[in-house]
């Protein structure tokens, strides 16, 4: 199958679009393509891999019948408002797969917008293969996110710091809705415009809510479910030790999926305060930070809508308070579900799970463990002698964890075995280690190869099979995980 291409988003009024053209490059060249999402998206491999497909990937060339559009959104970047838009990239279309699935294709990097706002509207090849493969990680994490179908190198340079080789990544997802695009449509269209975009956001992503006569009421559940998708998604986020790093308003999708891989990392050391971006100089997207923040951009858009759900002002943020209030129930009952599953407990004692989790933890943080590594050796009860683990809190820490899983098989709530299966499932053998991705970029860049890239992201398939080839990048380089600092790119 060749391109199904809709653009459903030009029913919204103009305002919130604007209509592109093809880019042209010097020399397009693909450096990867995903070829299992291609074919779950019902593409032809071979197709993709051709001139025009290349060309067609990169916004060199257009599907015929396709008009593509960048864009308008608005955002608070680091908590100060700006109005924004895809600045250096465009919506090629929404490709309707064989099975009726709507999937956006976003191409980034490609050229300068109405919103570029001064810039070049180009990316590199650095950052845009981190995408590819911190957002396949996820994908295999089984976190929701966008997902990266390729990146052309252009054969041009871009400016940053320096000269880098210059790509296009070709980017899917189920849209591109924000909490920013709310913040825009409140601030530069109407009431009915507003609604406009709050009837699309429900008939794609929760069309049950439709069943909901009373339009206020029904506009209300869209806040709560786009709440409770994103505090599941924090959640997720936090039991792999993952800080996205600019968890801007115009980052946080109202679907509920993972986007923009910019200053993101994983975490290797255990410790709340970390942060990697080099423009969070004041720690608002730390690690510890994230749910909070995830509150703040959620009440964000509750702002933006604030006129939907009532008349009256003082009754809508009442109804609006409400709802962004069922974050914290959400997020704690995946956080500790999840908690559970990596200590193998099948039963729930909230108090003393509380202790096992809580008091895990601040163990990790004391010691500086390794996150990822201490899930693992408590999977499979091989525990690495270091000053975690030689600690007499962690000895006792480790009886009482012993003794509630002997607690659970007494009791029947557990099998033999079902703890460790759950743990094994529960806590991946491998992360995008800082190092191991640095590695594999710089080598992208300096030669054009991706042979540490392939490997990495061969490594990174399956995280809970625990097989041999995952085992090397398990070691953590300390020394440079201390001084690592990640860019958004741009």
């Amino acid at each position: 199958m060749t391109w199904n291409i809709d653009t459903s988003y030009k029913a919204l009024p103009k305002m919130f679009y604007r209509n592109e053209g093809p880019r042209e490059y010097r020399d397009l060249k693909l450096l990867k393509l995903n070829e299992l999402l291609a074919k779950e998206l019902g593409l032809d491999v071979q197709a993709l891999k051709s001139e025009d497909g290349i060309k067609i990937l990169a916004g060199a060339k257009l599907p015929e019948g396709v008009g593509p559009i960048s864009q308008a959104y608005a955002g608070h970047q680091f908590g100060h408002f700006t109005m924004l838009g895809d600045g250096r990239a465009m919506l090629l279309g929404e490709h309707i797969t064989p099975d009726g699935k709507r999937y956006d294709i976003h191409l980034k990097g490609s050229g300068r917008t109405v919103y570029s706002r001064g810039g070049d509207g180009k990316a590199a090849v650095g950052p845009m293969l981190r995408e590819y493969i911190i957002s396949e990680a996820m994908y295999e994490l089984g976190i929701p996110t966008t997902r990266a179908l390729s990146v052309i190198a252009t054969g041009e340079d871009v400016y940053r710091e320096n000269l880098l080789p210059g790509a296009v990544l070709a980017r899917v997802a189920s849209s591109h809705l924000r909490v920013g695009t709310f913040q825009f449509a409140a601030t530069n269209t109407s009431k009915d415009d507003l609604k406009a975009l709050t009837d699309y956001a429900i008939n794609r992503h929760y069309p049950f809510l439709n069943k909901i006569e009373n339009e206020q009421e029904r506009y209300l559940e869209f806040l709560e479910e786009v709440v409770k998708n994103q505090a599941k998604l924090v959640a997720k986020w936090m039991l792999v030790g993952f800080i996205h790093g600019v968890m801007n308003t115009d980052n946080v999708t109202i679907s509920g999926e993972t986007i923009d891989y910019g200053p993101c990392a994983f975490m290797d050391i255990y410790d709340q305060a970390t942060v990697f971006s080099s423009i969070d100089y004041k720690s608002r997207y730390s690690y510890e930070h994230q749910p909070s923040i995830a509150v703040w951009d959620l009440s964000r858009l509750a702002d933006a809508m604030i006129t939907l759900f009532s008349d009256k002002q003082d009754d809508a943020v009442k109804f609006a308070s409400e709802k962004i209030k069922k974050f914290d129930i959400y997020y704690y009952k995946e956080f500790f579900n999840g908690m559970r599953k990596k200590l193998g407990l099948l039963g729930d004692k909230e108090d003393e799970d509380r202790v096992l989790v809580y008091g895990l933890l601040a163990l990790m943080e004391k010691y500086k463990a390794d996150y990822t590594n201490t899930f693992i050796d408590l999977t499979f009860d091989n525990l690495e002698e270091n000053g975690l683990t030689k600690s007499d809190e962690f000895k006792k820490w480790y009886d009482l964890w012993k003794t509630r899983l002997s607690s659970e098989i007494k009791n029947g709530i557990a099998k033999e075995n079902q703890a460790f299966e759950l743990m094994k499932s529960s806590n991946p053998a491998i992360i995008p280690r800082n190092s191991s991705v640095e590695e594999a970029l710089e080598e992208a860049s300096k030669t054009g190869k991706i042979d540490k890239f392939e490997k990495l992201l061969k490594a990174l398939k399956n995280p809970f099979e625990h097989n041999e080839l995952q085992k090397e990048y398990r070691e953590v380089e300390k020394t440079f995980t201390r001084k690592y600092k990640t860019y958004c790119g741009t």
